[in-house]
């Protein structure tokens, strides 16, 4: 019911927990985010201390054995995303769990299986944030012929910084810990599947530019995940993709996206400012997103009234999560053996 009380258990705060979802979950009325478990007790004691939350447990099994607890948020890294949904739909726990969906597509079509299995339990993973307030209207554009036909999508994301030979090992360099992901791919794709649907085969080339960091414990770490990464897939709309990924591109822009068609143009520049033109324009000319589709950020508001039952999950639901982790999955096959790869489809 949409006044009900929502008592959230936190399993793993990292920083997007900490920054976004306990905060945004606090602020919900009837919401108490009202236990936490993370890696180690005194890391738990002080987020528990920095938001007031009254219980820290030794273990997140503790939080899954609470009756009183409605729901789960999972900010860990993405080797346990799997494990811990599994466990918490057993529990009887809604589920709000962070980004990347998991570590590979087997792991996300056992979470989505799971879901499936539990049609009263919400599933919620948390939505590649950055083109929240352009998505529905480009959607909306595209959907009224904007474009005419798809022709292609050019996509560039970069640090627009040179490899840095010095820089640490961070937990998304390891694949145990972060699966199948590399850098920010899977945020741009789940972005351009929104507007264009998914692909049906990929092929790719990537690089390990810097090839060894140093751990915490002064260890030499060999580098696997590439650090540049191209790609080139069509699309099921009948459109092509080509995206290029780096940390290692010196001055090259953050962020920018251009989706071509037969009679139109769509252009997400790197402050993500939306720009067109259609075909008998001079010049492409920003395009103004109305208010009421700016949806931005709303992800805890979203998955509390989809456990109060006033909404449905859109941002994002497993169904398209384990559609990127197969399109995840295809890259690393396609760069490491050279072969165009097809991407499975969701039923």
């Amino acid at each position: 019911m949409p006044g009900d009380d929502v008592r959230v258990g936190i399993i793993g705060a990292g920083a997007n927990t900490r920054l976004r979802h306990i905060p945004g979950l606090k602020a919900i009325k009837g919401v108490e985010v009202a236990a936490v478990a993370n890696r180690t007790r005194a890391s738990g004691e002080r987020v528990a201390g920095e938001f007031d939350i009254a219980t820290v447990c030794d273990d997140w099994r503790q939080i899954l054995d609470d009756e009183s607890i409605d729901a789960v948020c999972i900010g860990t890294w993405p080797y346990m995303h799997c494990t811990l949904t599994l466990a918490a739909l057993d529990a009887g726990k809604h589920v709000l769990v962070e980004a990347r969906m998991a570590a590979n597509a087997q792991e996300a079509r056992d979470m989505l299986e799971a879901s499936k299995a539990n049609p009263d339990l919400v599933t919620q993973i948390v939505p590649a944030p950055h083109t929240l307030e352009l998505d529905r209207h480009i959607i909306d554009l595209i959907a009224d012929g904007y474009l005419g036909d798809p022709v292609g999508v050019d996509m560039r994301v970069s640090t627009g910084k040179f490899a840095d030979f010095d820089s640490p090992k961070h937990w998304r360099h390891d694949p145990y810990l972060s699966g199948n992901n590399i850098m920010q791919m899977g945020i741009f794709y789940e972005a351009m599947m929104r507007w264009l649907g998914p692909a049906t085969s990929v092929a790719a080339m990537g690089q390990v530019v810097v090839k060894y960091r140093m751990t915490e414990d002064g260890r030499r770490y060999a580098m696997s995940i590439p650090d540049h990464l191209d790609m080139i897939a069509a699309l099921a709309c009948g459109a092509q993709a080509r995206i290029n990924v780096s940390a290692v591109s010196g001055f090259a822009p953050a962020e920018d996206t251009w989706i071509f068609g037969t009679d139109g143009t769509l252009h997400i520049d790197p402050k993500r400012v939306l720009h067109g033109a259609k075909r008998d324009d001079k010049d492409l000319r920003p395009i103004d997103v109305p208010r009421e589709k700016r949806i931005g950020w709303r992800v805890e508001e979203e998955f509390i009234s989809a456990v109060r039952g006033v909404e449905q999950v859109t941002r994002t639901n497993f169904y398209d999560g384990v559609a990127y982790m197969e399109f995840t999955d295809a890259v690393n096959e396609a760069f490491r053996t050279g072969k165009t790869v097809p991407v499975p489809s969701i039923g």
